[in-house]
């Protein structure tokens, strides 16, 4: 049964009265949405930080974009990195990704990127996985205890082939940058997303899309969180 933009919120924010404050070092835990035009206009972030708000999680969104959608009239945090148009090879090539980690430090950052740099430019699998992989050395560098969420992309059915291909690839690439101290998780955003959660342009989500992204990144944000309490003891 499809739910009502009422009912998803009806359900959503049956929400505990009192929220934990989670923190690092005096501070917040800071997340930071990295991606392109689907982190920047994509509602699936109000839709995870109502989830916060309803499990106890008092986390601080960062990031130099501010989202200016109405999704449904949702209060969330706003803060985001995502960029309409940008390509993760360009991101590195201009050094992008270190002067935002410098104006907003992260603990956790979560990335769904590629889909610009298939769709504009043909990229090859492995430009592009080299890419992630440098924008992963770079969080670390800004912080070297970063939890890192990489997406295997939503659907692009113009570029079905080059997208399953990038996919296929990012697991291993997670396996080879993965540590104990700033670990590498990979949460499938493919799987299971029909074009019914696609856009009238069959590249952006639509409202069932952004629940299905929500849906698949929150138990994975919830993690990050958990493996920093553990480290720090709590």
């Amino acid at each position: 049964m499809k739910l009502s933009w009422v009912s998803m919120i009806a359900r959503l924010l049956s929400c505990c009265p009192n929220l934990h404050t989670y923190k690092v070092q005096g501070t917040k835990v800071r997340w930071m949405p990295l991606g392109d035009s689907i982190t920047d206009y994509g509602c699936w972030r109000a839709w995870i930080w109502q989830r916060f708000q309803k499990d106890g999680y008092d986390i601080d969104l960062v990031g130099g974009e501010k989202a200016g959608e109405n999704c449904s009239g949702l209060a969330f945090d706003r803060d985001h990195e995502g960029h309409p148009g940008f390509l993760a090879i360009d991101i590195v090539s201009k050094s992008q990704l270190v002067g935002w980690l410098k104006a907003n430090p992260a603990d956790i950052i979560t990335v769904h990127l590629g889909t610009n740099d298939i769709y504009q430019r043909n990229i090859k699998t492995t430009d592009i996985t080299t890419a992630l992989g440098t924008l992963i050395d770079q969080m670390r560098t800004s912080n070297p205890a970063t939890r890192i969420i990489v997406a295997q992309i939503i659907p692009l059915p113009a570029k079905d082939k080059q997208v399953q291909e990038l996919n296929s690839a990012i697991p291993a690439l997670a396996a080879s940058k993965n540590s104990t101290v700033s670990p590498v998780w990979v949460v499938n955003q493919w799987t299971n997303f029909t074009t019914a959660d696609l856009g009238s342009d069959r590249i952006h989500p639509s409202a069932s899309g952004d629940i299905k992204i929500a849906d698949k990144f929150y138990p994975a944000l919830v993690r990050a969180i958990s493996s920093i309490e553990k480290q720090e003891g709590r």
